[in-house]
């Protein structure tokens, strides 16, 4: 059994052990320094940190007058608002319980969270999260009342339960006067073992679980990665990930509140590029994805560009991958490689930073996926501190962290500061620490059955460390199955392969128990539109570019690829892709398809698809398929084709090791 170390635990401050307590101080201590910024019609509007403990107060006196209190859930559902964080804020001071809801949720979907969470009260951020919330009123019995954030829309809704922040804080106000020792009492009365904030699991493989995390746990994380990094309250983040996911509660609350610095909301989810580009963040956060997004974004650029300007790229890339990496990390570099990168930073490196809005940026981090080797070397090589990160909703998002000098381009780190990681004999990741959950809400036995004899959680992950303690990831333990020839089959390893390639969105791989591997795989449609149109390739949607023969071309040669990098791995050289089809529609949480995290729901599309994984395994050309989808103005409809279906080539692996 492989243990990791346990580095020095992060301090919280004592007399700050809660999120309502540590408000309050930076509202002492930095009162006129920004807290939180929105873009509104295009103006970035700023919160200072009292103004926004003013509100918070105004909020906690206007929720408990109209009947909230401690113990209480208040469900939280919208895009990144600034008033959606201080409702969080709110009912903590109250001892209340945020639960955060995934905005782009159906109705379905938040009624079984709702339910399951026993809300009290909502807090949403516009009219479509109220219509959803009414929709599915008969079955929430416990719901009081509904606050919503932007009254557009709202004039003629007539519900008793329902009601506007303004007014809701109007009446706060009052109350605050009146009262003014009121929400100091509670306060104060706010312990670090209580629940601050539910979190859903994405329910992968059934419903999602209420995970119940206190102060302590987030704080503990909190702090760890402000002293891990040296972030300071000078700071700037762009917060625009789903509230709802634990990663965005970790940098955009946990760690704002650890550090004082400040967070920006962009305007819409259309609009966070541009706004990346105007607040310039210091620190930040995203998905393997939207990094795949940015440098796409470059290639194509860099394709339209003329002659010389794509020479020019080219040539000083080639420099970057030679070097800078090394420069990155304060390596030794030769005295001519130096300047020659220093003329890059000048004519390529320096002005791509700006255009992707990264200019400014001391440290960003990715999580939730595997990130392929070359997106990781391009960002790190134009000078970009691109770390990865490692944990789950039930960690607080913090198990590893990437030191800095330390950053391996297949490793997700070495334990975070406080955390304890050992490898199960099984090969299952567990940890121990002061950031687990504190329960399952109402699954007393699911949280039991979470930990070891020893107080670890068992993550369900399988990993191992290497030679310098770095913690590697291979797939969910539960995922890793066998070939029939016993060769080793982790399906998620295969799919984040795939995905490492920018022309591909999703993949699913099939091959527990069967003879060989096979794949579904999902193009992006950005990317290979562009590819398209280049080339003059006419196609009228997503399912007719998918089947076009000179597609299947280039995603083959992509399938192949990953093939012979497979072979080069003792462990996994069994397990190449034999044959592969690519879907006739784009994957998709409202199908069910995907969780709300894109988390692929293997075992649904196994079942919903299984038509098209017989006929991978029947050795067919083709087969035809109808399915059913649902659109975003709620219709429901039918995708019909005849899918396609190729043979990859395979190498020879090299030898699985003995024993």
């Amino acid at each position: 059994m492989a243990e990791g170390t346990k580095p020095h635990a992060p301090a919280i401050i004592p007399g700050l052990e809660t999120f309502p307590r540590l408000l309050r101080h930076h509202a002492r201590v930095r009162a006129d320094r920004p807290a939180i910024r929105e873009k509104e019609y295009g103006i970035w509007q700023t919160y200072t940190w009292g103004e926004c403990y003013a509100q918070v107060r105004a909020l906690a006196c206007g929720l408990a007058e109209a009947g909230f209190r401690r113990g209480d859930r208040l469900a939280i559902v919208g895009d990144n608002r600034p008033r959606l964080y201080l409702a969080v804020a709110a009912a903590q001071c109250l001892g209340g319980i945020p639960v955060l809801l995934y905005q782009d949720a159906i109705a379905e979907e938040m009624a079984y969270v709702l339910q399951d969470a026993e809300v009290k009260m909502a807090v949403v951020e516009d009219q479509e999260q109220v219509d959803k919330l009414l929709e599915i009123l008969d079955r929430l019995p416990s719901l009081e009342r509904i606050f919503y954030d932007d009254p557009r829309g709202m004039r003629h809704y007539t519900q008793p339960l329902l009601q506007g922040l303004d007014e809701l804080l109007e009446a706060g106000r009052i109350h605050d006067r009146n009262q003014p020792d009121f929400v100091d009492e509670e306060i104060e009365k706010g312990e670090s073992d209580d629940v601050s904030v539910m979190l859903y699991t994405s329910g992968t493989t059934g419903k999602p679980k209420g995970v119940c995390q206190t102060h302590r746990a987030f704080l503990f994380a909190g702090m760890g990665g402000v002293q891990f990094d040296h972030l300071t309250d000078r700071e700037e983040v762009l917060s625009y990930l789903p509230m709802a996911w634990v990663g965005d509660h970790l940098f955009s609350y946990a760690q704002a509140y650890a550090a004082g610095f400040t967070i920006n909301c962009p305007e819409s989810s259309e609009t966070v590029m541009t706004d990346l580009r105007e607040i310039g963040p210091t620190y930040y956060f995203a998905p393997p994805r939207v990094f795949e997004n940015l440098r796409t974004q470059v290639w194509i650029r860099m394709e339209d560009a003329g002659r010389l300007k794509q020479a020019m790229f080219r040539h000083f890339m080639k420099v970057a991958e030679r070097c800078g990496i090394q420069i990155l990390e304060g390596r030794p570099v030769p005295l001519l490689q130096r300047l020659h990168y220093a003329l890059g930073e000048i004519l390529v490196y320096g002005p791509l930073r700006n255009v992707l809005g990264l200019s400014r940026l001391r440290v960003a981090y990715t999580a939730g996926a595997a990130i392929g080797p070359d997106l990781f070397r391009f960002y790190r090589s134009i000078g970009i501190n691109l770390k990865q990160l490692y944990g789950q909703t039930e960690t607080c998002a913090y198990v590893c962290l990437q030191p800095d000098g330390e950053v391996k381009l297949d490793s997700v780190g070495k334990p975070a500061p406080g955390v304890e990681v050992k490898i199960a004999d099984n090969g299952e990741i567990r940890v121990r620490g002061p950031m687990l959950l504190k329960a399952y809400y109402k699954r007393p036995q699911d949280t039991a059955e979470a930990f070891d004899e020893e107080g670890y959680f068992m993550t369900g992950d399988a990993g191992f460390f290497d030679e310098d303690g770095h913690l590697k990831i291979i797939d969910r333990a539960k995922d890793v199955g066998r070939l029939k020839d016993g060769s080793i089959f982790a399906p998620n390893y295969i799919e984040n392969k795939l995905k490492f390639f920018p022309l591909i969105k999703e993949a699913v791989a099939f091959g527990h128990d069967r003879p060989y591997v096979t794949a579904f795989i999902n193009i992006d449609l950005e990317a290979v539109g562009n590819w398209a149109e280049r080339r003059g390739l006419a196609y009228s949607g997503y399912t007719d570019l998918a089947q076009q023969p000179a597609v299947y071309d280039l995603i083959q040669q992509c399938v192949e690829q990953v093939n012979e990098d497979l072979s080069h791995d003792p462990q996994m050289g069994g397990s190449q892709i034999r044959r592969f089809l690519i879907l006739h529609k784009e994957l998709d949480a409202d199908d069910e398809e995907l969780t709300r995290t894109r988390k692929v729901r293997r075992r649904f599309i196994a079942e919903k698809y299984a038509v098209l994984v017989e006929a991978l395994y029947a050795g067919k050309d083709s087969q035809y398929i109808e399915t059913a989808v649902k659109y975003e103005d709620g219709r429901a409809g039918k995708i019909a084709a005849e899918v396609r279906i190729r043979d990859a080539k395979v190498f020879p692996p090299s030898p699985r090791p003995q024993g």
